[in-house]
């Protein structure tokens, strides 16, 4: 979830706390667009000829199987507080066997003495770590200076965030995204490490899809329109005209649902995040061609109601949804759900239809 901009520890400390309690509070959810989820119906199979333990929800992911097509996306780092959060996820993570993300690490960049709350391998030894830096910090980084960025956190893959909405509202943000594409091909082709094209809170069109494609890069993350509005989180934080512009362009994005269903053809995995709160949100998002789901502000809200063993018992009926759904539309695993019988609405078939 989390950007930076500012290089100073304290400026980004305060930044971190405020995105973690914006976040949390839900004060920053998109207004007036949804994921589009939930105009995916998937058709009951009365007939599913199964024992429900025979459902195997298991998924390969960036190289690594999961017990389920779920994971905790990237959400903070940098302050003692994210610490313990990014821990106790993680954690979660490691016992569940799904996949896990960190905020975005350009604060290990700007002060390498707040690396330490990115680390969660003593905790998490087996499971699926996504790294995250920006693509404008990646850029402005030579590809060794990244590998011992992932390496000092020990990440499975790096996610490469695109951020752009939310860079034009944030103080201080970014302006200047030339080189994008040349930078994701230099990572894929010079990091030793997957490369997961990622966007924050806009979706990724289907022409970013094809770019990605073109580089060979396999995966992408969508982190569509419909749950946590990253302009509204930075609008909350901006002043004058800044603010304006914010609160005119609080819903920009691509829906989530919209999102996969763009990029599904393309042969690449689609981790769908944006918005998810269910299991019948990842169902739904399997359904249209995604690899995976990804929450994140639901995981916080559990974790600040509950602690590691609320975070715990959310993924635990995350996963029961996902397995009802399978077993209910008649597929042995999350992968058939592709495949399986569904009615979608008009506003995401005018999506899919028009948007290419």
């Amino acid at each position: 979830m989390s950007q930076d901009s500012h290089n100073d520890s304290p400026g980004i400390q305060k930044r971190k706390s405020d995105h973690l309690a914006l976040c949390a509070s839900g004060e920053v959810e998109f207004r007036n667009k949804g994921t589009l989820l939930d105009e995916v119906a998937l058709v009951h199979d009365a007939l599913p000829d199964r024992h429900v333990d025979e459902i195997d929800l298991g998924t390969t992911l960036l190289g690594k199987r999961l017990k389920a097509p779920v994971v905790i996306s990237g959400m903070t780092g940098g302050t003692p507080e994210a610490s313990a959060i990014n821990k106790d996820l993680a954690r979660a993570a490691d016992k569940l066997g799904l996949g896990f993300g960190l905020g975005s690490q350009r604060a290990m960049v700007v002060a390498p003495d707040l690396g330490w709350t990115y680390r969660v391998r003593d905790v998490a030894p087996n499971a699926l770590v996504m790294g995250n830096l920006g693509v404008v910090q990646a850029r402005q980084m030579s590809t060794s200076a990244i590998k011992e960025l992932c390496k000092e956190v020990g990440v499975d893959a790096l996610c490469v965030h695109l951020a752009t909405s939310m860079e034009l509202i944030q103080p201080g943000g970014d302006r200047d995204f030339r080189g994008g594409r040349e930078t994701l091909a230099r990572l894929h082709g010079e990091l030793g490490l997957p490369i997961v094209v990622k966007e924050t809170g806009a979706g990724l069109s289907r022409r970013v899809g094809l770019v990605a494609k073109q580089l060979g890069i396999r995966t992408v993350d969508t982190s569509g329109a419909g749950g946590t509005s990253w302009v509204g989180v930075e609008t909350k934080r901006a002043e004058g005209n800044a603010k304006k512009l914010g609160e005119e362009m609080w819903d920009w994005g691509i829906p989530t649902g919209a999102s996969v269903g763009l990029l599904a053809d393309l042969g690449l995995d689609i981790i769908a995040t944006g918005g998810l709160r269910n299991g019948q949100d990842v169902a739904h998002a399997l359904a249209l061609g995604a690899t995976a789901g990804g929450l994140a502000a639901p995981v916080l809200r559990a974790h600040r109601d509950g602690g590691y063993d609320g975070v715990v018992s959310f993924l635990e009926h995350v996963i029961n949804g996902v397995r009802a759904a399978t077993f209910l539309t008649g597929c042995r695993t999350p992968s058939e759900l592709r495949t399986a019988p569904k009615v979608i609405g008009s506003t995401l078939k005018a999506w899919l239809e028009q948007a290419r």
